[in-house]
């Protein structure tokens, strides 16, 4: 049997922080995390690091003097991502914020901006990359390195409620996933952000941001000398359901049309269910 979760910790989320993501889009929730948990992710990121999958991709210039990493779906192979999904208070968290009465894990991703990066990550959405819809669902942003406010994620307040916007690629800005001209283009945030109420955190390894996939945001490089490792882990509620593509989606669940068909539930194992934790199951590893 998995080993049970710990709690989340009372009052971390109440009534007031749930009503606040659903209005704005993201909160962040200080010391969710505690010194365990995040050094067993500092460990999973670094096994990460040592060893990216085929699925990883650097996201930064060759001539840019840091360098800028990610990777996706390495929970079945990387014990220590593993684990904290299984055993942390991410999850209960989740339901909260979601007001869901289940969560289910849809993919981890994580991304590494070593010191110096200059390379932005544009303003975005991250739903309309994905073979998802509906709206209960959270996205948590894990630093295990401390992120000064200037170079930490930005969001975009309320973003989550207006219409889904083109999902380009970050390096080229092609249209690959939705033809081009069938959903407005984002607006020029960084140009007019006195136009927008913009939210970011200072953050210390241990403090969680959630937003919703749907928020838009942003974040700068990083300054020499300070590194930024992140875990992002996708988590889905209740209404959330499958919506195949006939493109790529980013990450790329290839043959899953052929098992989940169009407009069902996100009951399979590579998405297993986390909350409840006394009705979850462990998740299987897939082939």
């Amino acid at each position: 049997m998995p080993m049970a979760p710990r709690p989340l910790p009372a009052g971390l989320v109440d009534a007031s922080v749930a009503k606040a993501y659903r209005a704005d889009g993201a909160v962040c929730l200080r010391g969710l995390l505690d010194s365990a948990e995040v050094e067993q992710l500092r460990r999973g990121i670094d096994a990460n690091l040592a060893a990216p999958s085929p699925r990883a991709k650097v996201a930064s210039q060759p001539d840019d003097p840091g360098w800028f990493i990610e990777d996706f779906c390495n929970w079945q192979e990387n014990p220590d991502y593993r684990a904290l999904i299984e055993r942390s208070p991410l999850a209960e968290a989740a339901a909260a914020l979601m007001g869901s009465r289940t969560v289910r894990l849809n993919h981890d991703h994580m991304l590494t901006k070593e010191p110096g990066t200059r390379q932005r990550t544009p303003w975005h959405q991250d739903q309309p990359y994905y073979n998802l819809e509906g709206r209960q669902n959270v996205s948590f942003w894990i630093p295990v390195d401390a992120v000064a406010r200037e170079a930490t994620l930005e969001f975009v307040a309320g973003s989550h409620l207006g219409p889904w916007l083109m999902p380009r690629t970050f390096m080229s800005n092609e249209a690959r996933w939705f033809p081009e001209g069938s959903l407005a283009d984002l607006p020029d945030i960084e140009g007019r952000r006195s136009n927008y109420r913009v939210l970011g955190w200072a953050l210390e390894p241990g403090d969680v941001v959630a937003f919703q996939m749907l928020t838009l945001h942003a974040a700068a490089g990083v300054q020499p000398g300070r590194r930024r490792r992140v875990f992002s882990l996708r988590l889905t509620g209740d209404d959330m359901r499958h919506a195949p593509r006939n493109w790529v989606t980013s990450p790329a669940f290839p043959g899953l049309e052929a098992e989940l068909p169009a407009g069902a539930p996100l009951v399979h194992p590579l998405f297993p269910q986390l909350w409840p934790a006394d009705a979850a199951r462990a998740p299987t590893r897939v082939p």
